[in-house]
């Protein structure tokens, strides 16, 4: 009696067969059968005798939610917990999915883009050899469009004070993905200091910065074991681990050696932080400039930034992983308005305790590029308790400024705690000076 109740109750409307509600889900009964398995979209009853599956109508829009992100690309897992929440939450979670994704497709456009131009460059100069006949024309084309062609988010670079929008090109910063002509002439070195502070408020410091002949870098904890996380990750990245010697990479083995120093930190900072009572809670940002003696590798998650001085004009060359800059990059939210937002702390991608499946950590993996150098270059790496705080103006005048490094990294931390230094903070500033001149 109780079967027929049920198989009453489900041809009376009340409750639909899974090949109806595959038709107004828009999902397969594949998928249907799948998601059953899988405890994410459970049907209203399951006939103890045959089998059969059956769904209330009411489900239909929880499934609707499941196909379209899927359709964009959502791993199951994670679909599992947007469906859970309430609209306003799941709406946060798809922004932060989305915004990842984002930042790895640019990431790797931009070393694509790299690729592109560095092929493109050897081509002409095989041309060029006597005796070589092969056509360059194509490979001249794919060059110019590939330097041309790449605009907005992670790796591209955003112009500060006269050049403030978000609209240039990741090509329109010197010494950018777009800039590839191979190292300089003229032998080079790299002139230094860093300074960390633990600020106006805070009782610990869990920022870190180094500065050497070979590395610059900054880092910014956060949780149980931040001071732990940013220590260790910078020490990963040190000379001695990534094998730079006094001679010159080639681009090819300076990006090898950046993913090879990229997977070291992750590693270092889930060994730094696995002793804590919630290791999943701890890690840190990384921006960090790795130094052949012609050209800067740069490796960068988080929200700590890089900045480049050239010609009196000052550029980041950085992107942010963060909530508020995802909202600023899909129009959403003005920089003002960032800079008040409750999620502004918020980030996207940071080496964490926490150890992810591989899918999830090639996702979660630093930035890395190379950047040419010119005599004359400052660069500015920094935590956020300095960007976050100090007026754009006011940072540009403070580096372009300072006769020396060592005058930059204390003017910049003397404007953070003019500015309240409700955070720590770390910076580092190199200036890329003729080897004679050192």
């Amino acid at each position: 009696m109780e079967r027929e109740g049920r198989a009453v109750g489900a041809a009376s409307g009340e409750l639909v067969t899974i090949g109806e509600f595959a038709r107004l889900s828009r999902l397969s009964a594949k998928a249907l059968r799948r998601y059953d398995e899988l405890g994410l979209l459970r049907p209203a009853l399951v006939d103890p005798v045959n089998g059969y599956r059956y769904y209330d109508p009411a489900q239909v829009e929880g499934a609707r939610l499941v196909a379209w992100l899927r359709r964009i690309g959502m791993p199951l897992s994670r679909i599992g917990r947007i469906v859970a929440l309430d609209a306003g939450a799941a709406a946060v979670e798809i922004r932060s999915y989305w915004a990842r994704v984002e930042a790895e497709t640019a990431a790797r456009r931009d070393l694509a883009m790299y690729l592109v131009d560095h092929l493109s460059a050897e081509g002409r100069a095989m041309s060029r050899i006597p005796g070589n006949t092969g056509s360059t024309s194509n490979a001249g084309g794919t060059g110019n469009a590939g330097g041309t062609g790449r605009t907005g988010s992670s790796g591209g670079a955003e112009g500060m004070g006269s050049r403030g929008g978000r609209g240039s090109s990741g090509s329109g910063v010197p010494g950018g993905p777009g800039v590839l002509g191979g190292p300089v002439a003229v032998p080079l070195a790299i002139r230094c200091a860093a300074l960390t502070d633990t600020g106006a408020v805070r009782t610990t410091n869990q920022d870190a910065a180094f500065a050497g002949p070979r590395l610059l870098a900054v880092a910014d904890g956060f949780g149980e074991g931040g001071a732990e996380a940013s220590a260790a990750a910078i020490e990963a990245l040190k000379p001695t681990a990534w094998g730079g010697g006094d001679g010159a990479l080639s681009a090819a083995d300076l990006l090898n050696a950046l993913e090879d120093t990229a997977d070291s930190a992750s590693r270092a900072v889930r060994d730094a932080v696995a002793p804590c009572a919630d290791p999943d809670g701890s890690g840190t940002t990384l921006t960090a400039m790795l130094w052949t003696g012609s050209r800067l590798g740069l490796v960068h998650i988080g929200d700590s930034r890089a900045y480049l001085l050239r010609g009196g004009e000052l550029f980041r060359i950085t992107h942010d992983h963060s909530l508020v800059q995802s909202m600023i990059d899909d129009g959403s939210l003005s920089r003002e308005e960032a800079a008040s937002h409750p999620g502004r702390a918020l980030l996207l991608k940071a080496l964490v305790g926490k150890a992810r499946p591989a899918p999830v950590a090639v996702a979660c993996r630093p930035d890395v590029r190379l950047q040419e150098v010119l005599p004359g270059d400052r660069y500015l790496l920094c935590s956020d308790g300095l960007s976050a705080v100090v007026d754009e103006a006011e940072l540009r005048a403070a580096v372009i400024a300072a006769e020396a490094p060592e005058e930059a990294v204390r003017r910049l931390v003397g404007l953070a705690h003019e500015a309240g230094g409700p955070d720590n903070v770390a910076c580092v500033v190199a200036d890329v000076v003729v080897a004679a001149e050192e």
